[in-house]
Formats: structure tokens, sequence, C-alpha cells
């Protein structure tokens, strides 16, 4: 659990070379869920680095984002490597990937921004995708040596894209813009239902925050997937928090002594342990507040229900999931 609460804090933070043909021995994509109809190609992809072109389907693909794989996926195609986030396999239990996922494990090259480049180009890919990453211009060109690299968008700063965007990044990439298109969609429609069946969502404020270790908190910004995700579903996000953290940052870090700034209407604490919980509401400054005193703050796991870690990843995946499972809890809070 420890190492989980590590994770999640560390997110806080021109085209390729030739493409190679597949060999025997190199781990493969394969459709998911039977891939979509042949696109033309080739398609070129901007990012932080440039542009790639991508002169043919990709078979063979990496996921080097943290939740990359999630958009992949959806889009019909099994990566042949992932890394590893939260210290759980991608194939691993996160129930809105695992049928998706089957039988298939793909090979870990690596965790966060710390690539294998060696089990990368083991495994021969046509094509290696970084969105919701950290990727480095000399990570970028090294990999662009032997493959195509589609890094993170240039638009925004690292870990800091909407979801939308990286799910059209990914589509194009693969050549499946419409249906990258309908899968944006249809999230979109789920949380335009959840905002007309809540329109009293619309007048709250929430923050979501964490503490890993005592007397220390962390509060996240509005550009960190978990806010984000609480925005879609019609909250007011509290600025404040944003001036709070450091420049690049999306996450705010938090004396006792600035646990004010938590005194929203609706406070989600996403926590990886009881003891966690058990810490914050014996915290003594916590106790004056507000929210505290009122029940209208929350304490969802990042596992076990994996709610927490269901909006952390905020992808086409994992949103419905965590909408299902956090929209009951919400409503609740008078």
């Amino acid at each position: 659990m420890a190492v989980l609460a590590v994770a999640a804090l560390a997110l806080t933070a021109c085209g390729g070379g030739a493409e190679k043909t597949e060999s025997p021995s190199a781990s493969s994509s394969a459709p998911a869920d039977g891939a979509g109809k042949p696109a033309a190609f080739p398609v070129t992809v901007a990012h932080k680095y440039g542009s790639t072109t991508i002169d043919k389907e990709p078979k063979t693909i990496v996921t080097l984002g943290l939740s990359d794989q999630d958009a992949v996926l959806a889009l019909g195609v099994k990566p042949a490597g992932a890394v590893d986030w939260f210290k759980e396999k991608p194939y691993g239990k996160w129930p809105w990937a695992k049928d998706k996922w089957g039988s298939t494990q793909p090979e870990i090259v690596g965790e966060r921004d710390e690539y294998n480049i060696e089990k990368i180009a083991a495994l021969k890919p046509d094509l290696v995708i970084a969105q919701y990453s950290g990727m480095k211009k000399e990570q970028y060109d090294t990999l662009s040596k032997f493959t195509k690299v589609v890094a993170q968008p240039k638009e925004h700063p690292d870990y800091g894209a909407p979801w939308q965007l990286m799910t059209q990044q990914i589509g194009k990439a693969l050549g499946k813009d419409a249906e990258a298109a309908r899968l944006i969609a249809d999230i979109d429609t789920r949380f335009k239902a959840v905002r007309e069946k809540h329109p009293e969502f619309a007048t709250k404020t929430l923050a979501v925050a964490d503490s890993f270790e005592a007397g220390k908190y962390s509060a996240f910004t509005k550009t960190d997937p978990k806010a984000i995700f609480f925005s879609e579903l019609g909250f007011k996000l509290k600025p404040e928090i944003d001036t709070l953290a450091k420049p690049g940052w999306n996450v705010a870090e938090l004396s006792a002594e600035k646990l004010n700034v938590l005194d929203v209407d609706r406070l989600v604490w996403v926590t990886s342990s009881t003891e966690a919980n058990d810490r914050i509401k014996a915290e003594p400054l916590y106790k004056k507040l507000k929210v505290n005193q009122e029940k209208r703050d929350l304490f969802v796991p990042y596992q076990d229900p994996d709610i927490g870690a269901a909006f952390s990843f905020n992808t086409v995946l994992s949103i419905p999931y965590a909408i299902d499972e956090i929209e009951p809890l919400l409503a609740a809070v008078k």
C-alpha cells in the first residue's frame, strides 16, 4: 500500500525512425475486440517534439504513458509493451480493462518516465505512444532511431493534457480517428447525463486531496486527471489550490496549517489505507473544518474497490466505471 501511495503521488509532478518488420519472436499487438475498418495511411501526428508520420497501420505497439494502454485497448489493440503504474501490472486486476487484456500479458518496459530501451527495442515495435507521460527529448531521440514515436501533446504541460486530446492523438496514430471520436462522444454523453441528473453539483465547490504521511497533505490542481474528472461531473474547482502548486506541478503540497484551503462543499480524499483515513480524521486542524464537521468529506480508496484508481486513470475505459462507483457516494452527501 505504501508503494501504491508513492506511485500515485509521483504523477504530480520530428518523425521516428524506420519501421521494423515484426519477427516471430516479438510480442505483437493483437485485436482486443475486433479491429475497425482499415484506415488510410500515412497519418501525421503533431506532439511536443515535432511531428511523426506513420506510413502504414502499426501492428506492434508499445505504450509508455501511464494510462495510454486504456485508449489503445478501447480502440481494439493490445499493446505488446506497457509501463507499470501503481506497481500493479497493467494486465492486472483493473476491472475496466481486465476483459480487454484477456490472457495477454504485455512486457513491462518501465515505470513512469524510466524506460527500458533494450526491452522496447526487443519487441520490434512499429509505434511507441507516450501521451500521459513526461518523456524527455533524449528518450524521444533514442527511441526514434528504431521506431515511430508519438510523444505527449505540445499544447499542455506533461501529465496535463485532457483525456479527450490524448485519445484523439492515439486514435490518429492508429488510423482510428472515427472510432476515437465515438469513444469520446460516448463518455461526454455519460458526463452530461450525470450533470443533468444532479444540477446541484454545479453549485458546489470540490477538492481532491490525499495524505501520504503525518502532517503532509496534497491537493490536486485543475490539470490533474482526478480534478478534471470531478469538474466534468459538474463541480466547481477551487482556484486557490492551483496558486499553491509549484510551477509545472499538478499537486499543491499542504501543511496542516494550510488545510483551510480544503474547506469546500465536497472534499474527496483518495487514499491508500484506513490508517491514512484515521490519521487525517485525527488531525486537530482538520477537525475544525466545516467540511469535516458537516460530514461533507468522502474517503475513497485507490483500490479494493478500485474507485480512486479509476478516476486517477481518467480514460475512455476507466471513466464509466468511475462514474458508476462515485456518483451514488456524491449524491448521498447532503
